[in-house]
């Protein structure tokens, strides 16, 4: 069984890599001219889908690494380093900027009832960063029970992502210009800590330098 400390460190490391706040904008956009019970039917299934697609991931990412022969310390070195550049898009501002050019494009080319697919789900909840660090918290919670917990743990984000969803206009009228670019760049920080610390414990295990302490 986890930790609280595990369990606030895999509830931490998703948060931030999905960024509900920052997803606030962003659907608004996606979501122009909706009434308000399109705009929560768009919120739920796209919160449904993203949680389906990182349950997969956490229950059997690690098998699909075994089978390739990779190493969970490679991966996390892999995946500390990826989240590092998530991390350094945050605070620098070209994530958002990324998330906006990916919106557009889709809303050129997708059914409006296919947006909560793409990129709603896919990319922009369970994104490339978001698939990498719900593998590599599998490798630390590895037990049934830990799996279980793991989900759960992303059950509570994909909730709070759907609530932020929810309120986005409200969010983002609260947080302002100022208010978003503050908090992403905090939340940047924090998770440039965690991917140097995943990058930490790949390298131990990788070089079997000392026992990784879990993360």
């Amino acid at each position: 069984m986890a930790s609280a400390d595990q369990l606030i460190n895999a509830f931490t490391t998703l948060l931030v890599t999905i960024d509900p706040p920052g997803l606030a904008p962003i659907f608004l956009g996606l979501t122009t001219g909706m009434s308000r019970v399109e705009r929560t039917q768009v919120a739920l299934r796209g919160s449904v889908i993203a949680f389906i697609i990182l349950a997969v991931f956490a229950l059997f990412g690690a098998g699909v690494l075994g089978v390739l022969g990779i190493s969970i310390g490679a991966f996390r070195i892999a995946g500390g380093l990826l989240l590092f550049w998530i991390a350094f898009e945050m605070v620098f501002e070209r994530r958002q900027e990324r998330k906006e050019k990916a919106t557009e494009a889709a809303i050129t080319k997708d059914h409006i009832e296919n947006i909560a697919v793409f990129p709603l789900a896919l990319p922009l909840i369970a994104g490339p960063g978001a698939i990498s660090a719900t593998i590599l918290l599998a490798g630390t919670l590895a037990t049934s029970i830990g799996k279980a917990q793991l989900i759960g743990v992303i059950a509570a984000n994909m909730l709070l992502t759907f609530v932020m969803l929810l309120i986005a206009e409200r969010l983002d009228r609260f947080l302002g210009v100022t208010g978003r670019a503050i908090l992403t760049r905090l939340l940047g920080v924090i998770l440039a800590a965690l991917a140097a610390q995943f990058v930490v414990d790949g390298a131990k295990s990788a070089f079997n330098l000392i026992s990784a302490t879990p993360h």
